[in-house]
């Protein structure tokens, strides 16, 4: 009997920047359980905090970044207040991370079985001989033909797909429990996306790992995602299963970047971007961090932070409309039933946030 709820568990998560004009507040009060062989997508426009997220529960930040705040549990421990040999430890044994660019993270004056291998024998007890058959074996899971030959190579003879598959191939050998992608098919044209997706859910159903999907493209995590997570800001916006998010989504800002998608269905509709810039994280704003873009703000979204409240079971969001309009359908079910008994008195509680409006 296991004695954790989750696997992972982020709770409270602040990690912030020090620089040359002030400190940036990147991941701001971050919260998500991820559980065994579950697939967690965390998406947002670049600048979001999405990739600090991950490399905060790594511990690969920047050294101007630190994790300011809150709990990051693995297996029920906080692994935010390990020191540097224990998380040593936790990188390639239990978290492994695939970065978007296979041709900066590899070494190029490196064969890629000297790195491939290198992986294996640092994490894992097996070397010479071992380490090396380990290294042949991970290439052909991930689909690479003539994999003792591609050990003897280099990056640089290998197209942008092969590459890709060999830092699968680096993360996945020491079977780790969690696999973090960092936008893994950025570099990539679509079609070898499809192949690299549909290789690590092939991938995740046989080793039974869980794995953190960070990307900026919706598509690309509409099939293979339990959960959804979408951040702007430093912030998470909104959550939800997949369905919820594409069918019902309840933030404007999610609501703008399903919007900027092209559809098959509407090819000739014009496509609806989300105006204005990124926020700057050294000037956030009080409220709201999409409030300077949203077409539907009110004033109350200036000044006040929104508490994410449950739209469903399988749905969250944290907006000052959605506040709005379930205080205003209580009003109204509270006029109904005063009606019904026979006292006309209306309920309170809307003007807090209409009134700001």
């Amino acid at each position: 009997m296991k004695e954790y709820e989750h696997l992972l568990s982020v709770q409270d998560l602040h990690t912030a920047f020090t620089t040359e004009n002030g400190e940036v507040q990147a991941v701001n009060g971050v919260s998500f359980d991820l559980d065994e062989h579950k697939v967690l997508g965390i998406v947002g426009e670049s600048g979001s905090g999405k990739s600090v997220t991950a490399y905060s529960v790594m511990q690969i930040l920047a050294e101007n970044g630190r994790i300011a705040g809150g709990r990051i549990l693995y297996k029920g421990e906080d692994i935010s207040k390990w020191d540097e040999k224990q998380m040593s430890g936790f990188r390639g044994r239990n978290c492994s991370i695939i970065f978007q660019d296979p041709m900066t993270s590899l070494n190029p004056v490196f064969s890629v079985g000297n790195q491939l291998m290198e992986a294996i024998t640092l994490h894992t007890n097996k070397r010479g001989a071992a380490a090396r058959a380990r290294a042949v074996e991970m290439l052909e899971l991930v689909g690479i033909n003539e994999p003792e030959k591609r050990l003897k190579q280099y990056p640089f003879e290998l197209s942008g797909g092969m590459r890709q598959r060999v830092m699968i191939a680096m993360a996945l050998a020491c079977e780790p429990d969690i696999l973090i992608a960092d936008e893994p098919t950025t570099a990539l044209d679509v079609t070898i996306q499809a192949q690299i997706l549909e290789l690590m859910l092939d991938i995740q159903k046989k080793l039974g790992m869980a794995i953190i999907m960070v990307t900026h493209d919706l598509g690309v995590i509409a099939e293979m995602c339990d959960e959804i997570i979408v951040m702007y800001g430093g912030r998470v916006c909104e959550r939800g299963t997949a369905d919820e998010i594409f069918y019902n989504p309840k933030h404007e800002y999610t609501k703008g970047l399903l919007h900027s998608i092209p559809s098959v269905t509407g090819a000739r509709e014009k496509l609806q971007p989300i105006e204005g810039t990124p926020i700057n994280m050294l000037n956030m704003p009080k409220g709201c961090a999409f409030c300077p873009r949203c077409k539907e703000a009110m004033k109350i979204c200036l000044e006040q932070v929104p508490e994410e409240i449950m739209i469903n079971k399988d749905h969250a969001a944290a907006c000052w409309i959605n506040i709005r309009d379930m205080q205003a359908g209580a009003a109204q079910n509270s006029t109904k039933t005063a009606d019904n008994n026979g006292a006309p008195e209306a309920a309170e509680g809307n003007e807090e946030v209409t009134s700001n409006g």
